[in-house]
């Protein structure tokens, strides 16, 4: 009779804190490209930074700033880019943008390991980054900006957690990958799938920017790329030995916890929109 109550003590602040979080995303996206802008920014700021603290965590010193800026170039580039404002050609900045950290790391003295924390700096780049700019592709897939494809891919992910949550916590019982995620059960990835499965025809029925295949293919894909996105994220803590990536958001721990998912699965949907 205890077990119920204790699975969902959190439930009101994670309830709050989702309910709170999903009206300023959906504002944001739907209102203009500016306020999507803003919105994904901060997602990608707040993620990165976070990432590069927790490696820090772990002993690793990457650069963080140099980190930032080239996210920062990457994350910006893609959308001007993509918005027609410039032309693709300045994607060619960010490549020799990014070989400068090796110069830098000459002038850092007392460095145990220097090329260790370059590919942590890397790794920031690429595992937050790059996923986050990859969205401006999907945002002006139809040749300028238009917030349902974005908005469809976000409520199916949110779909998937939240189902994931309550038929992991109600009927969990057979563990999905022990080794790295205790808690995680196939009851909770099948419950997680059967929600997102709903909103991907939810989506269909009132966005019709997709076809009905191609919002049930984006569904497979933030199916599969969420639950590898939380087991990667496991691994990244449990390495560290923490529970959560940070506090930022009550109840759900921190950006990365929120977030796994998409980094995953951004590269995938954009080449299945590009490509089909």
């Amino acid at each position: 009779m205890n077990a119920t109550p204790k699975k969902f003590s959190n439930l009101p602040q994670r309830l709050a804190t989702a309910l709170l979080g999903a009206a300023g995303v959906i504002f944001g996206i739907a209102y203009s490209e500016w306020t999507y802008l803003v919105v994904f920014f901060i997602i990608f700021f707040l993620s990165l930074r976070e990432f590069y603290k927790l490696v820090g965590l772990d002993g690793m010193v990457p650069q963080k700033t140099f980190g930032m800026i080239c996210g920062m170039t990457i994350f910006f580039l893609s959308f001007f880019i993509e918005r027609g404002t410039i032309s693709y050609r300045y994607y060619f900045i960010f490549f020799p943008l990014l070989s400068c950290v090796y110069m830098i790391k000459l002038y850092k003295k007392f460095e145990r390991k220097p090329f260790t924390n370059i590919a942590f700096t890397f790794l920031g780049i690429f595992y937050i980054a790059v996923p986050l700019a990859l969205m401006h592709i999907a945002a002006f897939e139809n040749g300028k900006y238009n917030y349902e494809i974005i908005f469809g891919c976000l409520f199916i992910l949110w779909s998937t957690d939240t189902g994931a949550y309550f038929a992991g916590n109600f009927f969990g019982k057979r563990k999905l990958f022990e080794r790295i995620s205790p808690k995680k059960s196939w009851e909770g990835v099948f419950g997680g799938a059967a929600l997102a499965i709903a909103m991907a025809l939810t989506m269909a029925y009132f966005f019709k920017s997709l076809a009905l295949w191609q919002w049930m293919c984006i569904s497979a894909i933030i199916i599969v790329g969420g639950v590898y996105g939380d087991l990667v994220e496991s691994l990244l803590k449990r390495s560290i030995e923490i529970k959560d990536s940070g506090t930022s958001l009550p109840g759900h721990g921190g950006f990365l916890d929120r977030f796994d998912g998409l980094f995953i699965s951004a590269p995938f949907i954009v080449a299945f929109l590009e490509i089909f």
